[in-house]
């Protein structure tokens, strides 16, 4: 069978998207099914380590969102004819999809952020996106789901049929996230940064109201001003939908001085990042799946996690949980891990322990077999 995989959505492989695509190209048996890859020129280098053997075919010169919408409408089902796909596979299908298509398609869909909520706080979309992608969803022949939240969320929001949705969750690399050992040493060297520690961290795209940086903020000025602890509180991410209000209400706060911006943190020192932390804050008003939750519990470091979405599916009983919109709550959660020893080992243990269950050669078997059979229809 021949099998197409549109990259378009993946962002270069730089985000969590790509990271995905990557992780089940590395896991394509050298022999058997022809894969190529189709997307933007751009990323034509993007997956040559990790798929040096799969074709990379440029698309769609006009660049933007709203181009790319038009293209997968207008040209998409005469660029798979020409190239006699036996199936596409759209590892960001609630991004961007196809209308239709001309041979049987499976979509990785990995969260409904752009439909979930009121106006104020949903993720921002395209208008061409807002428009196709539902009746576009319920096109697709098959969707991988990464967590039953967002399979729920597709039935609910989207009326896509559940025999058609397949709940695959995503892995972790063992061998990149794993506990650290760190000395007492008071300073963490992480090119091209170094941090003053002990650190609270949250890794996510610095974006307002969904991922709740502000609740944070406010939790961590009571957290300081109740205990007066020598922590800093490190917001790793790039700037995203309003960053500019949490950067000012980060500037008005008394404590501005221990709170750190590292903008876009580089993926290979992120595991270091994770290590060197006492704790990880996940305080995010939606999440589809939960990945910094699994990636901190993998590297040992004790997770505490709004109640909210799909992070109680991900961390399970691994993660202290609070009411993400109560500062007060979670500045409580800080204040446990902070000042009770056995308490931070016992959740370091229970994270470790669920992030076990999951791995990306699973991920990648269940998908592959989910894409193998689709196409084979």
């Amino acid at each position: 069978m021949k099998i197409g995989i549109d990259t378009f959505a993946c962002e270069g492989g730089k985000t969590a998207i790509g990271i995905y695509l990557t992780q089940l190209l590395k896991r394509i048996p050298p022999s058997g099914d022809h894969f190529e890859l189709f997307g933007w020129n751009s990323d034509r280098f993007t997956y040559a380590v990790d798929a040096p053997d799969l074709e990379y075919i440029s698309r769609c010169r006009i660049s933007g969102r709203a181009a790319n919408s038009l293209w997968h409408i207008a040209r998409y089902p005469r660029f798979a004819r020409a190239r006699s796909y036996d199936g596409c596979f759209f590892p960001a299908a609630h991004k961007q999809i196809p209308s239709r298509s001309p041979c049987p398609t499976v979509g990785v869909v990995h969260d409904m952020a752009a439909y979930w909520g009121s106006r104020k706080t949903r993720e921002s979309a395209g208008a061409v996106i807002r428009m196709i992608l539902p009746n576009a969803l319920r096109r697709l022949d098959r969707i991988i789901a990464v967590s039953s939240w967002v399979k729920q969320e597709l039935i609910d929001l989207v009326k896509v049929r559940e025999s058609s949705i397949e709940v695959v969750p995503n892995g972790i690399d063992h061998g990149i996230f794993y506990p650290r050992p760190h000395n007492e040493e008071s300073m963490l060297l992480i090119q091209p940064f170094s941090f003053r520690r002990p650190y609270i961290l949250c890794i996510s795209r610095i974006e307002h109201p969904v991922k709740n940086h502000i609740r944070l903020i406010q939790a961590f000025n009571l957290f300081k001003e109740q205990i007066k602890y020598p922590h800093r509180l490190v917001l790793a991410g790039p700037d995203s939908y309003h960053a500019e209000k949490v950067k000012e209400f980060a500037g008005a706060s008394p404590f501005r001085n221990d709170i750190f911006f590292t903008g876009h943190f580089p993926m290979k020192h992120l595991p270091e990042l994770y290590a060197g932390a006492d704790m990880v804050v996940i305080p995010s008003l939606y999440e589809g799946f939960g990945m910094g939750a699994l990636e901190a519990m993998s590297s040992g470091i004790p997770v505490i996690c709004a109640r909210a979405a799909s992070l109680p599916e991900t961390a399970d009983a691994a993660a202290l949980y609070f009411d993400p919109y109560d500062p007060a709550d979670l500045a409580a959660r800080m204040i446990t891990l902070s000042t009770d020893g056995a308490a931070a080992q016992e959740y370091a243990r229970r994270g470790l322990e669920r992030a076990a269950a999951f791995s990306w050669d699973a991920c990648a078997k269940q998908t592959l077999a989910i894409i193998q059979e689709t196409a084979g229809k």
